[in-house]
């Protein structure tokens, strides 16, 4: 697969943790993805690598420095990467990326990241201890 361009990382940093293709319903009205569906694929992604981190169910409470670096096209596959930043008491920062493959073709191009903070909670939703990582 051809690498990104224009000084970024040419690999993803993180584990792929969801892929997902962009369509048609998706779109905003210039005709490219609408930014709030790329936002809640990473939203996703990240919720599934925080589920496993706390070992139980997580929210999110912040999203920091989101820019959005290109656009996603219909027909692109959304690839949306996660690493594990930092854990504290109840709540963990996840970096999250995410990467387009375009459209029929090779060409993989990072489209946005950002930092989501997670918060660990209990059955009644009130924050509760991540258990130490094995």
């Amino acid at each position: 697969m051809a690498a990104a361009s224009g000084g970024e990382a040419n690999e993803p940093r993180g584990e792929l943790t969801v892929r997902t293709i962009a369509m048609p319903a998706d779109t905003n009205a210039n005709g490219d993805i609408f930014g709030g569906w790329v936002l809640s694929q990473m939203d996703q992604a990240g919720g599934i690598a925080g589920v496993e981190r706390a070992r139980g169910r997580v929210v999110t409470i912040a999203v920091e420095a989101m820019t959005f670096i290109r656009p996603v096209r219909v027909g692109d596959v959304l690839c949306v990467y996660t690493e594990i930043e930092s854990v504290g008491r109840t709540s963990m920062k996840i970096h999250i990326e995410a990467w387009a493959r375009r459209f029929q073709s090779d060409t993989r191009e990072k489209v946005t990241d950002a930092s989501f903070t997670f918060v660990a909670i209990d059955d009644a939703g009130r924050p509760r201890p991540i258990p130490a990582a094995d």
